[in-house]
């Protein structure tokens, strides 16, 4: 059988991969310390399940029309009003996940041969879909920077050209926490407004911060047609399974990407849609919780990574850590899970060499007992 040169040019997920091991591991009876699952450990909002459940009793269950329930799409777009952008129902397109989202945008903005800046450690799944769609990568390492972009802006230009297509900017980030300041998100207007350049704005961990407030990149002069914002309900109302994410943009983009959505999922499930209202206007005290107990883990686990002299960039947003290890990081992580049955992630996925992605979407007594065996193990 021949395969397509488009899938041979990606790699599997490396995040899912190392949840798969954890997997196999605890179906042998090992007891697995998962610190590498990008998933809240909150159960979904009771009035948003109970939300889905009417919907499924009141039929909810056929087809959509394509973009979205309409009481969907004007909720986001209320949404979005409130976060300072210009949208409308007939701005957005709902999808089946975030991840579904920005694989539209990606497919839709670029051609073979196009170039896309990435800023290092990236999620993983930019660098695949932008390869998916043919395009070539540049990156802008932010490691030396405690990965903040302000200080990187020079080498940000230096990446920039008027040959760039498509500029992929997450904050608050994966893999690494970091929220970019506001004078950080000007110089990437600056940069795109000189040289034409599209960018996307992944916001999907934009409610669960600690002191810092993200600005979405589309409210900045100039950036309004030239933005993609990308969002979704996964990360602040834990709704992973839900599979239920969104795509808003200028209306030209939104007909093009209708275009491979409509060919593709056809639309996101019709009751999970009803739930997401539900979400948007009814869960602001479960998101509350839910991030108070973030902020305390990340509190405890900088504690207790401190006691053992480990010094790691402190998040001010998301629920992840990029935790300084071994040279080789890929070893480190496996050495991790076989020998201290501690499950994280490799920063060379993300572009971080050297680093291995904490997720504290854990009990604080569980992170502590990571932390113990890693010790145990001779791994910090």
């Amino acid at each position: 059988m021949d395969f397509s040169d488009r899938i041979q040019r990606v790699e599997p997920s490396a995040t899912l991969a190392i949840s798969n091991l954890a997997a196999e591991l605890e179906a042998e009876g090992a007891d697995v310390v998962d610190l590498s699952v990008g998933e809240p450990d909150f159960p979904t909002p009771e009035n948003v399940v109970e939300a889905g459940q009417e919907a499924m009793d009141a039929g909810h269950t056929g087809y959509t029309s394509s973009n979205g329930i309409a009481r969907l799409r004007e909720a986001i777009a209320e949404k979005l009003r409130g976060d300072g952008l210009d949208y409308e129902a007939g701005n957005v397109i709902v999808t089946p996940g975030a991840k579904q989202a920005l694989y539209e945008a990606v497919q839709t903005l670029v051609d073979d041969g196009d170039e896309v800046v990435l800023l290092d450690p990236a999620w993983v799944s930019y660098e695949a879909m932008v390869k998916l769609a043919g395009g070539d990568l540049d990156r802008v390492d932010l490691s030396p920077y405690d990965f903040q972009l302000e200080p990187a802006l020079d080498e940000l230009g230096e990446a920039i050209s008027d040959e760039t297509e498509l500029l992929v900017v997450n904050s608050p980030s994966n893999p690494t926490g970091a929220v970019y300041s506001d004078a950080a998100l000007e110089g990437v207007r600056d940069l795109a407004v000189e040289h034409d350049v599209t960018v996307i704005s992944d916001e999907i961990y934009q409610q669960i911060t600690y002191g810092a407030e993200p600005t979405s990149l589309g409210t900045f002069d100039g950036m309004a047609d030239r933005t993609v914002t990308i969002n979704g309900f996964s990360k602040a109302y834990s709704m992973t399974g839900w599979r239920l994410g969104y795509l808003a943009g200028p209306e030209e983009l939104i007909s093009e990407a209708g275009k491979l959505h409509s060919h593709s999922v056809s639309c996101a499930t019709n009751f999970v849609q009803h739930a997401g209202v539900e979400a948007l206007r009814n869960t602001d005290d479960a998101i509350e919780e839910m991030v108070e107990a973030f902020a305390e883990r990340r509190e405890f686990l900088l504690e207790r990574l401190g006691e053992e002299g480990v010094e790691a960039p402190e998040p001010d947003g998301a629920f992840y850590l990029m935790m300084p290890v071994a040279d080789d990081d890929q070893t480190w992580c496996e050495d991790a899970l076989e020998e201290a049955h501690v499950a994280t992630v490799p920063g060379s996925a993300f572009g971080a060499p050297g680093y291995a992605r904490i997720s504290y979407a854990n009990s604080k007594e569980r992170i502590g007992e990571a932390v113990d065996r890693l010790v145990d193990a001779g791994l910090l």
